[in-house]
């Protein structure tokens, strides 16, 4: 039997702010349990919902030391069992009370630091002694490094080996080399420019990618990316240091929780063989519920994000006249940058009938956006992966992106000469590259109706559910531990 423990700040269904959550949810579940004995660690929030950590069972408790300023803390180790998986919970409640799971920097540093060595730390006490720890993004940074000095001399954990996974390499979890020396405990030789100094202060997220055995990122066009300057959050030397050692997976979306067939949160199910003529119930639907104007032959344009710079909204603001003409509609669901949320919300108070700005997440209504929208526009600067291009596709809604990281290697351009594609997209960061390729989109949805309902169909039968990137890790997995 292989053991892999997950080691990450959030887990669906227990806590999410984005997709690292989906990714650590859904993935362990994959694997076979006759070979795989795959348990996932996070913290224990006071967030997380009640009717799941009024079942958290006691394990064990016990006291831990790291730096100077961390001394003496209790840890908790409670567990739950949910579809088969194991869940521990690291319990304390100075760090892990809160409303969100994310807030000040220099504490959620002090916190992160606290809880990447707890994971170690509670392994003898659960007697689990994992082949991989497989750590994401910056929070979990630190496992590795610990691993690899303080815990390296303790027979108990030789043997283990670590990944990291970067979700997002624009968060590093960076704090000046003084405090994080108290916090930690390393010694001052850890704090060197080959190892996690940079720019002069210390860098949680570069330690983990320099004592890590391997790294993952999300998609391979991502991987190559940050080896660049552009791309590489001044990490890329590091990075192309070590591509010998680093490979891009693409991640799934569940199948099962998004399927345009039975999914209860949608007005009218449909599937591949009748989107045809029940899809547009759903937009009829929608329109009505969001007081836009009723009218099916409207393009409805759909965007689903955290409202930031990331997301390429700039653009956005730049070409929003030109957009939303008076045969197109324009649906927002998201929350982030008040300059944007603003931005959104006077659109729909200038037209009223064509767009609509929802400042908030609600998962029913993201479902009924993807079962209603004809497209959804991804103009992001760049994008590791991105989750929203594969429920697109499953619910027969064209994704318009732009060509870079994860929506590169996702979306196929739609080429009318040959009739090939399942989306349409733009290479160059310019709004008007992007409105160009809305327009066409347009043009293809209404002057050529037969050719739109064959791009959708292409979309639909992709398959980007997890059982194609479970490969990957497991071999992964199996090269790591010498299988």
């Amino acid at each position: 039997m292989k053991k892999i423990l997950f080691a990450a700040s959030e887990c669906v269904p227990f806590i999410k702010t984005g997709g690292l959550a989906d990714v650590c949810g859904a993935l362990p579940k994959e694997f076979d349990k006759k070979y795989w004995d795959v348990r996932v660690v996070i913290p224990n929030y006071s967030c997380i919902p009640k009717k799941y950590r009024d079942k958290f069972a006691y394990v064990a408790h016990f006291y831990m030391n790291a730096g100077p300023y961390i001394q003496n803390k209790y840890v908790g180790i409670l567990k739950y069992e949910l579809d088969g998986i194991t869940y521990y919970f690291i319990d304390n409640q100075e760090y892990f009370t809160c409303a969100v799971p994310y807030g000040d920097i220099r504490y959620d540093i002090e916190k992160f630091v606290f809880f990447d060595k707890a994971v170690l730390s509670m392994l003898p006490h659960i007697d689990f002694h994992p082949d991989i720890i497989h750590c994401h993004d910056w929070e979990t940074g630190l496992v590795p490094v610990y691993l690899k000095n303080e815990f390296a001399a303790d027979p108990f954990f030789w043997g283990i080996k670590s990944i990291v996974t970067i979700h997002n390499l624009r968060f590093q979890g960076v704090w000046d080399i003084k405090t994080m020396k108290a916090l930690t405990g390393f010694s001052a030789d850890l704090f060197t420019p080959d190892k996690l100094e940079f720019n002069k202060d210390a860098n949680m997220l570069k330690g983990g990618l320099v004592y890590a055995d391997y790294i993952t990122t999300v998609s391979d066009t991502y991987a190559n990316e940050i080896q660049t300057p552009y791309y590489g959050e001044g990490l890329n030397g590091l990075l192309s240091a070590r591509h010998f050692d680093m490979q891009g997976i693409v991640n799934g979306i569940d199948y099962k929780v998004y399927d345009p067939e039975t999914d209860s949160k949608i007005y009218t199910n449909y599937s591949k063989s009748d989107f045809r003529k029940k899809k547009s119930q759903n937009k009829t639907k929608l329109q009505e519920e969001l007081g836009l104007a009723v009218d099916k032959k409207r393009y409805m344009i759909g965007l689903i994000s955290r409202l930031t710079d990331q997301k390429g909204l700039d653009l956005i603001n730049y070409a929003m006249e030109g957009l939303v003409d008076e045969f197109t509609q324009f649906v927002v669901i998201g929350t982030g940058d008040p300059k944007y949320e603003n931005m959104f919300r006077h659109y729909a108070w200038k037209y009223p009938d064509r767009v609509s700005a929802n400042i908030c997440y609600s998962d029913d209504l993201a479902h009924k956006l993807y079962a209603a929208a004809d497209a959804f526009l991804m103009p992001s600067a760049f994008e590791p992966c991105g989750l929203t291009q594969l429920i697109s596709f499953r619910y027969g809604t064209v994704p318009i992106v732009r060509e870079t990281g994860g929506l590169k290697d996702t979306v196929a351009p739609y080429n009318e000469y040959e009739n090939t594609g399942d989306g349409f997209s733009f290479t160059n960061y310019n709004a008007d590259d992007m409105l160009n390729v809305v327009n066409y989109s347009k043009h293809i949805f209404y002057d050529r109706k037969r050719y739109w309902n064959q791009i959708v169909d292409r979309g639909m039968e992709k398959d980007f559910s997890w059982n194609s990137s479970k490969y990957r890790y497991e071999g992964l997995y199996n090269y790591l531990i010498g299988e």
